[in-house]
């Protein structure tokens, strides 16, 4: 029954972006075909090309969790969150600026609109890092300074991107599956289920967070392969992979608060929550968590403007 609910609930989300018409036949400015709710045959499409990503991505994450298992020395140097936000940082910025050569705007319409993104980007990606490693997300400070690292950026940011008109013509111009397939570091979210087995963190927390980092990782790439078919059901799947990715940040915020130490806190575990603010745990939510947020709120614009894109 809570199966059916749940299957019930998914459905009518993702219903609400299939509501408006559909594009039958623009293509994007890299020639990536818009969403389509034309029947295509199997033989056109076939889904099992997106699948077969799982074929090498699930052994190659469980040589990662083994790895840092074995080495728990890398997870607690903070080695691989720093690299993998900055390869994000960095592919970001360029897919930023191709799509941004993809409009029609001009020369320094463009590089204006890169540097109002990637100045303040930069400049809270530093702030967070700098944060963690001084300790400013600790328990104790007289302000919920994690509470705020998570969701002041999502507070702000989320309004600026979303209702942006500058941000809605970069999106045009972008392929819908950037900003899907960004998304496979998640796959690094197994550092919590380490931590759980090592009895770093509770498992309360950290299993329910790593299950779900580690399958929306996964399944970023099937997802990016689908939308890229241009058909309403590849797109579907980009929406439903968009909604399970945010109901992830969702129980993972819940369960950390009311597992760790301050005022939300409801269940006292026998070991210090992530909301702790102990380096480098606490990166994830103070940057990773808020800045994720707001990819798939971007990508659900997008998914949603190439379905109401006028025919």
């Amino acid at each position: 029954m809570a199966r059916n609910l749940i299957e019930g609930r998914l459905g009518a989300l993702i219903e609400v972006f299939e509501a408006a018409p559909i594009n039958t036949g623009s293509k994007g400015s890299f020639g990536e075909p818009l969403m389509t709710a034309a029947a295509v045959s199997s033989g056109i499409v076939p889904p099992r090309p997106g699948w077969h990503a799982l074929l090498w991505m699930v052994p190659l994450t469980l040589l990662w969790i083994l790895l840092i298992y074995w080495l728990p020395i890398i997870s607690a140097s903070g080695v691989p969150t720093t690299a993998h936000q900055l390869m994000a940082h960095g592919l970001i910025a360029l897919g930023l600026w191709l799509g941004l050569e993809s409009t029609d705007l001009t020369s320094d319409q463009r590089r204006t609109t890169w540097l109002a993104v990637m100045i303040p980007y930069t400049l809270w990606m530093s702030v967070a890092w700098s944060g963690a490693i001084n300790g400013v997300f600790r328990t104790g400070t007289r302000l919920p300074a994690l509470p705020l690292a998570i969701f002041l950026p999502v507070i702000i940011g989320a309004p600026l991107l979303l209702l942006s008109k500058r941000v809605g013509q970069l999106l045009d111009a972008m392929p819908a599956t950037w900003l899907v397939a960004l998304q496979l570091y998640r796959v690094f979210g197994s550092v919590f289920l380490v931590a759980a087995e090592r009895g770093v963190l509770p498992g309360l927390f950290a299993f329910p967070a790593g299950i779900g980092d580690v399958l929306t990782g996964l399944f970023a790439v099937p997802a990016a392969i689908a939308v890229a078919t241009g058909t309403a059901q590849g797109r579907r799947a980009a929406i439903a992979w968009n909604i399970f990715g945010l109901a992830d940040f969702a129980v993972a915020i819940t369960l950390g608060l009311i597992t760790s130490p301050g005022s939300f806190q409801l269940i006292v575990p026998n070991v210090q929550s992530i909301g702790a603010g102990a380096y480098p745990n606490v990166l994830t939510p103070a940057f990773v968590v808020p800045s994720s947020i707001l990819l798939h709120a971007l990508s659900l614009r997008q998914l949603r403007r190439r379905n109401t894109a006028p025919i």
